[in-house]
């Protein structure tokens, strides 16, 4: 852990091959049009795309990209005749480079007098990770009201690939997948249970033991979203010898999924804080000794906002004042 910081990354960075282009441009000076064409060809990782929205000849981005990475002296992004990618120094420089534009735009509108834009926070998280989070999310904002906080409906895969190049500035899951550039920190253990109709013979108890489950129809989320989840529940089932029969159709949110544990279609096992009890349904915690979800905040490693900062900070005291990460028998006692 980085004791300084109090930020501690997933693993260490991996070792990369950086690509150096031959210096040819002597003292030359990079362009902003050149990081906004970089920024262009990053976002539709096709040339000719990035060409037409940027309204200008394919050729002409072509060199300026070109020009950009013999000033710095490095491969930016890397070519074949049918495919375009960034290296890792350009997914890095990326992050840097939206940060700059941002700050140029914000500086062209003061310039004009127009008011200064409020600071963002970008936050991406599924819904079922909502209301482990919302806590948090609502004392950052009590004690910023000057901050914008921006969420969207992604899974961890998606967030990590949003984090890595700067679209998103903080996610919540299951870090299990998280890249070593990814940073993160459990704020919540987060007890497992299933939801189920009020007329499921499962109602009736305090607790469903896992083997119960042998015979009933499972849902799961949807392996794009929530593949880390998936592999979580699985791992209990397949822990006290369980393989239940899974259902074969898709939801796309928690609601549709309550929706079909309504009609009797299959049972849904999800994390305590995201049991929303309705009339129709109801939820029930799964015994004994079942591992707890770890919900965790995921940032990036190298350039965390001070409001980044703040969420963690605000996590770790919430945790600890609701005991969210301690173990069942101090809950108990």
């Amino acid at each position: 852990m980085n004791h300084r910081a109090g930020f501690r990354p997933i693993g260490r960075h991996p070792k990369e091959t950086v690509h150096r282009v031959p210096e040819g441009v002597s003292g030359a000076r990079i362009e902003l049009r050149q990081l906004r064409y970089f920024v262009a060809v990053a976002e539709e990782l096709h040339f000719g795309r990035a060409a037409a929205r940027e309204h200008i000849a394919l050729s002409a981005l072509s060199q300026h990209v070109q020009r950009l990475e013999r000033t710095l002296g490095v491969l930016l992004v890397q070519r074949t005749t049918r495919h375009v990618e960034l290296t890792a120094a350009g997914a890095r420089f990326l992050v840097e480079v939206r940060q700059i534009l941002d700050h140029v735009d914000r500086a062209a509108g003061l310039a004009h007098g127009m008011a200064a834009s409020a600071p963002t926070l970008h936050v991406g998280v599924l819904d079922e990770g909502y209301e482990a989070a919302r806590p948090i999310l609502r004392a950052l904002q009590s004690r910023h009201p000057e901050l914008e906080i921006h969420q969207m409906q992604a899974g961890v895969p998606e967030q990590c690939r949003l984090l890595a190049d700067g679209r998103l500035d903080v996610g919540v899951g299951r870090a299990t997948a998280a890249s070593p550039l990814i940073a993160s920190e459990v704020f919540r253990l987060d007890p497992l249970g299933v939801l189920v109709p009020r007329s499921h013979r499962f109602a009736r108890l305090a607790g469903v033991p896992v083997p119960a489950l042998d015979g009933e129809t499972l849902m799961l989320a949807d392996e794009r979203q929530s593949p880390e989840f998936n592999q979580f529940v699985v791992e209990v089932c397949r822990s006290a010898g369980v393989f239940p029969t899974l259902y074969h159709g898709s939801v796309q949110n928690l609601r549709a999924a309550v929706e079909v544990v309504s009609q009797r279609l299959g049972v849904l096992c999800i994390p305590a804080s995201a049991a929303g009890v309705t009339d129709e349904v109801c939820w029930r915690p799964l015994v004994a000794s079942v591992p707890r979800y770890p919900w965790s905040l995921l940032w990036r490693a190298q350039t965390p906002s001070p409001y980044v900062r703040a969420l963690v900070a605000i996590a770790r005291e919430l945790s600890e004042q609701h005991g969210w990460r301690d173990s069942p028998n101090e809950l108990a006692g």
